[in-house]
């Protein structure tokens, strides 16, 4: 008799995360003849102003500046700039390897983006096909296919929405009746025990504490080639917000990837002692 998959989500933060910087660094801001520091200062000065999300703050200063600029911001221009985004040492690989590990184990592993970052970036990346949904900010758009309005803006606090989404299976973001109905634990298609959370900073501390909380793991990564990165993702560790840190160097036999193995064997023992495989 073959042995029932149990699921497993991995969720993960962008920017920082699987990729050095923000990903409007790499080609959209450059286009605007701005440098980041000018526009992320920019972004801090209309949110104050209006007092406003910065999110919506600064998907506001992309089309003004992109308009003022007669820069192109149709999807398909965002799909583009995401093409130019760099991502950490062994994130290319990591994906399928981890699902691999986890099938080895009866663990079916789904990998979820939930950031503030700009959807169509994401989606035109080269990883974008290994998740099973990229929640980020993202635009509508008109009848030419231009950016007009935000469709969703995702900051620090909402950002745990989506992991109940994940817990719930309630997948669409437009779709709230599931989201907001009494889901009891058992029947929840992932719990929070066997979720993990990959951050990076401040912005993701909600959304590690709430798993960390649930009985789910919470680890921060860190870029080792950014001055004071370790020694940030260390308070998080010491205010035990995170499970543990480790650098972004997704690569095999490296820190993360000893660490969400044994993650996965631990759901695996769990799920075993309950009898679900």
């Amino acid at each position: 008799m073959a042995k029932k998959l149990v699921r497993m989500a991995i969720a993960y933060d962008f920017d920082g995360t699987l990729a050095p910087g923000n990903m409007q660094e790499y080609d959209f801001i450059p286009k605007l003849h701005m440098n980041s520091d000018d526009f992320w200062r920019e972004v801090k000065e209309t949110a104050k102003e209006h007092d406003a999300d910065q999110i919506l703050a600064y998907m506001y200063v992309m089309l003004e500046k992109a308009h003022r600029e007669k820069i192109a911001v149709r999807k398909s221009d965002f799909k583009n700039y995401g093409k130019g985004i760099e991502l950490f040492e062994g994130v290319q690989e990591w994906f399928a390897r981890i699902k691999a590990y986890g099938k080895q184990r009866g663990i079916k592993i789904e990998h979820y983006i939930v950031s503030s970052g700009i959807r169509e970036m994401v989606e035109g990346t080269s990883i974008a096909r290994e998740f099973s949904a990229i929640y980020a900010s993202g635009f509508m758009y008109d009848h030419n296919d231009v950016a007009c309005w935000p469709a969703l803006a995702i900051n620090y606090t909402t950002k745990t929405q989506y992991l109940f989404r994940i817990n719930k299976g309630s997948l669409e973001v437009y779709d709230n009746t599931v989201i907001n109905s009494y889901v009891p634990h058992e029947k929840r298609p992932v719990p929070f025990e066997n979720m993990i959370f990959i951050g990076d900073g401040e912005t993701d501390i909600p959304c590690m504490r709430l798993v960390k909380d649930q009985g789910g793991y919470s680890i921060s990564v860190y870029n080792s080639n950014k001055k004071g990165a370790r020694k940030a993702a260390e308070q998080l560790l010491n205010d035990n917000r995170v499970t543990l840190i480790a650098p972004a160097d997704y690569r095999e036999s490296k820190t993360i990837d000893h660490a969400v193995k044994a993650m996965i064997d631990k759901v695996e023992a769990r799920s075993k002692i309950l009898g679900l495989i």
